[in-house]
């Protein structure tokens, strides 16, 4: 748990639904979302008291830590002509979910709909991605949208990726090969080396060589052809 002076304004933000009945103040620091007890009981539209027992329950089951969750931060408030610092605990995006899928309202249904449908994205397609958000291209959002780009070109650039195309391209022209030729075998080694190659510097016979080791059983070999009589 950490001690955090909240005073920027560009550090606050504020939320609300989409029929814009509901506004919560939600406080962005450190790549994460923090609200404070009161803000968290707003957004679930529940008494201030359960969402405090719904905390108290998650750390008793030690489903998170308070440590790694909760933040004591002292926020600049005016009151009056007064500008005064009050100290609260905020807790991080990893608790409201956590409350999320425990609280019982109608708002918090309809937040474990939202949860449960992007966990069922990621699970099926392997990513949740929302659109929206990155074709507004915000600002605050472009150290997020390059970080998209690097990840993605990085799985385009894997080697199965590399095999999976040529063997699409094969599959759309198979009327016309024949998979036991030794063109065909000749081609698939060819470009297999290139990828070798491009991927790691070496060609295929160089990053055998380079790992061969006369000190471990068969040199180091793991996987050969199985040979029947």
């Amino acid at each position: 748990m950490s001690n955090i002076t909240m005073g920027s304004e560009k550090n606050i933000l504020f939320y609300s639904d989409e029929n814009g009945q509901t506004k919560v103040e939600v406080i962005l620091q450190n790549e994460n979302v923090w609200l404070n007890v009161n803000a968290i009981a707003t957004l679930f539209n529940v008494q201030r008291p359960a969402i405090v027992k719904h905390i108290n329950n998650i750390y008793n089951d030690e489903e998170l830590s308070k440590e790694s969750t909760c933040s004591k931060m002292k926020q600049v408030q005016i009151e009056g002509t007064r500008s005064v610092k009050r100290q609260k605990e905020y807790y991080n995006l990893d608790m409201i979910i956590s409350i999320g899928f425990r609280v019982n309202s109608k708002k918090a249904i309809k937040f474990r709909s939202w949860a449960n449908e992007i966990i069922k994205d990621y699970m099926i397609q392997g990513f949740a991605l929302d659109d929206d958000r990155f074709m507004k291209a915000r600002k605050s959002d472009q150290e997020y949208f390059k970080r998209l780009l690097e990840r993605i070109s990085l799985i385009r650039t894997s080697e199965r990726m590399f095999y999976q195309k040529i063997t699409d391209i094969f599959a759309e022209c198979s009327i016309d090969y024949d998979k036991n030729s030794d063109i065909v075998k000749d081609f698939y080694s060819t470009i297999q080396n290139k990828f070798h190659y491009a991927i790691t510097g070496n060609t295929a016979a160089e990053i055998i060589y380079n790992i061969v080791n006369s000190q471990k059983e068969n040199m180091g070999l793991t996987n050969w052809l199985s040979c029947t009589k």
